[in-house]
């Protein structure tokens, strides 16, 4: 499979969470090498999306997400898990997809390893936590260039998701923008997490999914 190039990437979350549909993320950790295929994914831009975390500006935590394209964000929540993404757009305008759940493909007996409490394969990596569980990813890993074929943790082009096989809805535990369908999975996955309703509803953000 073939890496991710920045230009692929440097497009609107909401565009390059299609893309990210089936992509496959591979980890090289000094006990292995595990790769997911990603089956949910969720979208977040910056100033228009209250519930991104550059919705207020950059911040030493967020300045990953600001560019350029195709580098990782990591951060760590409710002291005690972290969340991956892949930012988007281009260099100096915050985006970027938040993978939310995928299937172990290589490094199955690694990846128990690393889940032993997982209820069979398709729990390994279902869930944001449980995905950077299984691929070995921390805050460590903030900012590695995911096209980079030198990197230990790359961006692969799987095989293409139909359009029609691709569901959307809101977005998981967000308190705001919460009815916005910018979360994306591939239909009929077990993969897929579950859906979890975030807070109230604030102020909602268009929701063209290809906005010009």
């Amino acid at each position: 499979m073939r890496q991710f190039t920045e230009a692929e990437l440097a497009v609107d979350p909401v565009a390059a969470a299609h893309l990210l549909l089936g992509a496959v993320l591979e980890s090289d950790r000094p006990d292995g090498t595990v790769r997911v295929r990603l089956t949910e994914v969720e979208a977040y831009r910056g100033g228009d999306d209250p519930a991104s975390h550059c919705y207020r500006g950059k911040t030493p935590r967020n300045e990953v997400m600001f560019g350029p394209a195709g580098h990782l964000y990591v951060y760590f929540v409710y002291g005690m898990h972290h969340c991956a993404n892949v930012v988007t757009l281009t260099d100096g305008v915050p985006g970027a997809v938040l993978l939310r759940a995928g299937q172990v493909v290589d490094g199955e007996a690694l990846a128990k390893t690393r889940r032993p409490a997982a209820r069979g394969t398709t729990d390994l990596a279902r869930g944001p936590a449980k995905l950077t569980g299984v691929l070995g990813l921390d805050r460590a890993d903030n900012g590695l260039d995911l096209t980079d074929p030198a990197s230990p943790v790359r961006l692969l082009a799987g095989d293409p998701v139909a359009t029609e096989d691709i569901r959307s809805g809101p977005r998981v535990g967000v308190a705001a923008a919460v009815d916005v369908p910018w979360r994306f999975w591939i239909a009929g996955d077990k993969s897929v997490s579950a859906y979890r309703l975030g807070g109230r509803r604030r102020k909602q953000v268009r929701t063209d999914p290809f906005p010009t």
